[in-house]
Parts: structure tokens; C-alpha cells; sequence
């Protein structure tokens, strides 16, 4: 199967991420058998918003450096959570690594507080998928875009998803994109 040769860059909140997201989009990604890097701004065990610890495999900055990845990844996804506006929306590095991945054509995609990432860095057009959340949906409206009413919005190679319940569905969506 040609994804075993693939990497996957996974963004999550320094803390506060939302664990159904992490865990749910890991196993199905992890089953297909690409590489997949985790990594947040501190690059420190984080807390989940259920108390759920995780050790991500390295700071943000540090995304061109890791141990088996040269060059691009073939994906790269942004979670959410409580955390995500605090340490996500606002970061600096993040919104170039996507806009970089984006311009050579890579997958790019994030779910629910997450999809503002994307917003903010101009790389959606339309509607999105996300949270009915009014910090997030303001976040939308500031760029432009819609609600969707799908739990998984698909443009191109920018995938976006609502939240936990469709962790799967977005993770499946990322894994027929890279194909």
C-alpha cells in the first residue's frame, strides 16, 4: 500500500486538546501505516481537556527536523480543543508551515477549534466544517466563510471536520485524499 511511504505532520494544542480528536484520527491514520509526527508548541507532555496525558514527539518549530521526514510531509492536520485558540490561533509558525504544504498541493486540514487555523491563514474559501462555538464561528464570518452543514467538508486538499464525533470520518477523508 502506497500510504506506508507517506508522512503525516499532526498539530495539537499545547494543552487542552481534545482527546477524541487525537485518538480517534491517530487510530484510523495509524492503521493504514503512514508516519505520523505529533507535534505542539512546547513539545512537553500535554493535558487533554479529560485530564489525558500526551507526549507529542517534539516542538512546533522543530517540524523541518524530524528523525525519517525529509523535505514536505504529504499531510498536515491541525486538532482542537479548549487549547487551540490560546496556543494555535495565534501562532506564527503554524499558518506558514500550512500555507507552505498548501502551494505544493499537500493535504492540509484541521477539525473543529483547529479550522480557525486555517481560516486565519486564508486557505479556506466557501463554507468549513467546524463547532457551533461563537468565538470560532466569528472566526469565520472575519474570514469570509460559512458553516457547513456536513460533519466533513472536503475542497481540493483541504479537508475540514466538526469535532469529535467525526474524528474518524476526517481521518478516513485525509487517508482517500493522500491516495
Amino acid at each position: 500500500m502506497g500510504l506506508k511511504s507517506k508522512n503525516i505532520l499532526i498539530v495539537i494544542p499545547k494543552s487542552q486538546f481534545q482527546e477524541q480528536e487525537l485518538f480517534d484520527t491517530l487510530e484510523v491514520l495509524k492503521a493504514a501505516g503512514p508516519r505520523i509526527i505529533v507535534l505542539s508548541k512546547s513539545g512537553q507532555e500535554a493535558v487533554g481537556m479529560n485530564k489525558t496525558r500526551f507526549t507529542p514527539d517534539g516542538m512546533l518549530v522543530d517540524w523541518d527536523k524530524q528523525k525519517g521526514v525529509s523535505g514536505k510531509y504529504d499531510a498536515v492536520l491541525v486538532m482542537g480543543g479548549k487549547g487551540a485558540p490560546k496556543s494555535l490561533w495565534d501562532d506564527t509558525i503554524l499558518p506558514q508551515i500550512l500555507t507552505d504544504h498548501f502551494r505544493a498541493e499537500r493535504v492540509i486540514g484541521a477539525i473543529e477549534l483547529g479550522v480557525a487555523v486555517l481560516a486565519r491563514a486564508s486557505l479556506l474559501s466557501g463554507e468549513a466544517a467546524g463547532p457551533e462555538d461563537e468565538k470560532f464561528l466569528s472566526e469565520l464570518e472575519e474570514a469570509g466563510l460559512t458553516l457547513a452543514n456536513f460533519p466533513v467538508v472536503q475542497d481540493g486538499k483541504v479537508i475540514t471536520a466538526s469535532g469529535p464525533e467525526a474524528a474518524m470520518e476526517f481521518a478516513s477523508t485525509v487517508l482517500s485524499a493522500l491516495e
